[in-house]
């Protein structure tokens, strides 16, 4: 929804590791959610152009709280909880050349002095990165701080070279974006019910969906909404139907009816993972599994489907399909 307001600036993980010299990370905990962060991409290997590695480099973390991974910052800024979008748009306005008031400055938690420092030090960067977390996007503000982080890249643009990544959560979160997008040109909240697709996020959202009760029946892939859901979503996961298609026990399978359990991709599956960059990546598995693959089981549950008689009645003189 962010990008949708303005667009973003992106490269590849390469590309920082070959090129930027300025890494900020906004409402994140790399050290310990993107513990290979550090060492593959951002800070210490040596890229093409960065050939001293950490040393040609320079890390700012901003963040609520001081989190293991201040431990490797050159500059730790700590924002009031809450303080996010009024922290960027503040930078905005100093990238601008505007003037900003140093009291209203203060209520954020930051020195104006402070603030400047690192709008000077995201000029002077030959290539500069910002990494933003769920810290940023599931507080106070929601998309509207990654909007507003997204458009700081982007007008940092007219001084030098500077993008915004997403710090994704879970795993391959970016494929099912990624793959939503290209076949449905959405990446979430859609519905088929008039079998075409229509974006609507917060009526078609899964969780408004589930706390509303207008599903009668769930299928879940490759996630487990029942530890990260509210209650009441979870209460009607619980209450309905729900079939799970995952390679272990989690929260949600125990409130399923079903759980099938199904073959770990990339380690007894075959298959392709998108990284946070949109790169895609195949994965060959390692082992053999006695259990299906969950596209396996989705082509299956499809052909029984299909197998069906329709619900509705057909008229005597409708051509038959097979």
């Amino acid at each position: 929804m962010a990008a949708q307001l303005g667009g973003k600036v992106a490269c590849t993980l390469g590309e920082v590791k070959n090129r930027a010299d300025l890494i900020i990370y906004w409402g994140g905990n790399p050290a310990e959610c993107h513990p290979r962060h550090f060492t593959r991409y951002t800070l210490t290997p040596k890229g093409k152009f960065l050939p001293r590695g950490r040393k040609d480099r320079t890390m700012v973390l901003v963040d609520i709280r001081e989190t293991p991974s201040a431990k490797a910052a050159d500059v730790f800024l700590q924002v009031r909880p809450g303080k996010d979008f009024e922290v960027l748009t503040v930078l905005r306005a100093l990238v601008k050349g505007q003037r900003v008031n140093a009291e209203a400055v203060a209520e954020t938690g930051l020195t104006l002095e402070q603030l400047q420092d690192l709008v000077g030090r995201m000029k002077a960067a030959k290539f500069g990165v910002l990494f933003f977390g769920m810290g940023l996007s599931m507080t106070r503000g929601k998309h509207m701080n990654s909007a507003a982080a997204l458009t700081l890249a982007a007008e940092l643009n007219a001084f030098t070279k500077f993008v915004a990544m997403p710090m994704r959560g879970h795993g391959n979160v970016t494929g099912a974006d990624v793959v939503m997008r290209y076949t449905l040109a959405y990446p979430f909240g859609i519905s088929l019910t008039r079998g075409y697709p229509r974006f609507n996020p917060g009526e078609y959202s899964t969780i408004d969906l589930l706390v509303r009760g207008d599903v009668d029946a769930t299928l879940v892939l490759g996630a487990d909404p029942g530890a990260t859901m509210p209650q009441p979503a979870i209460e009607h996961l619980r209450r309905t139907p729900t079939i799970v298609l995952d390679p272990k026990v989690t929260h949600t399978s125990r409130l399923a009816r079903v759980h099938i359990t199904t073959a770990a991709t990339g380690i007894s599956a075959g298959g392709t993972v998108y990284r946070m960059d949109e790169i895609p990546l195949p994965l060959r598995p390692a082992l053999t599994s006695p259990y299906p693959t969950d596209e396996d089981v989705v082509r299956r549950i499809i052909a029984a489907v299909q197998r069906k008689p329709p619900w509705y009645p057909v008229p005597t003189n409708a051509p038959q399909t097979a």
